[in-house]
Parts: structure tokens; C-alpha cells; sequence
């Protein structure tokens, strides 16, 4: 059980943990620094995730315009076509 444990952590558990408190300690102090808080990343992500959802919306908002311009050009090009063809 002992050596599965060693594998997963990567080393022993004593080291494991001296060198995750060190790392936590490096990067809690850098975060004071800068004045960032965890709940910061989290609603970064957020924010992130919700601009990238409604500007997604508003292109697929911009290409229905292009289809309704496009169509008022097209569609009636295509009618008078099939009528002249329709008459052969």
C-alpha cells in the first residue's frame, strides 16, 4: 500500500506534504502581493465563459443579417430565373 502511495504522490508522503507547503506558501504570498484572492480566478472564469457565450450569440446574430440582406438579393434573382426556364 505504502509503495502505491509513493508512486502516486510521486515520492514519499512526509516530502509530498513539506514541498505542497512550501509551494502554498511562495504562492499565497505572491497572490497578497498582487491582492488576489481565490474567489478572483473563479469569477474570472465566469465572467470568461459568459463573454464568450454572449458574444457567440451576437455573431450568430450578425449572420442571420447577412442571410436576410443575402436572400433579398438572391431570392427574387432565383424566381425570375426558374420563371424564364419555366416558359422553355
Amino acid at each position: 500500500m505504502s509503495d502505491q502511495v509513493n508512486k502516486f504522490l510521486g515520492d514519499s508522503l512526509g516530502r509530498t506534504l513539506v514541498k505542497l507547503l512550501v509551494v502554498s506558501l511562495i504562492v499565497g504570498f505572491i497572490m497578497a502581493v498582487f491582492g488576489w484572492a481565490p474567489l478572483d480566478f473563479v469569477y474570472g472564469v465566469r465572467n470568461f465563459i459568459l463573454e464568450v457565450w454572449h458574444r457567440g450569440f451576437s455573431a450568430l446574430g450578425r449572420v442571420g443579417d447577412y442571410l436576410l440582406l443575402g436572400a433579398t438579393v438572391v431570392i427574387p434573382i432565383f424566381l425570375v430565373i426558374r420563371l424564364f426556364s419555366y416558359r422553355r
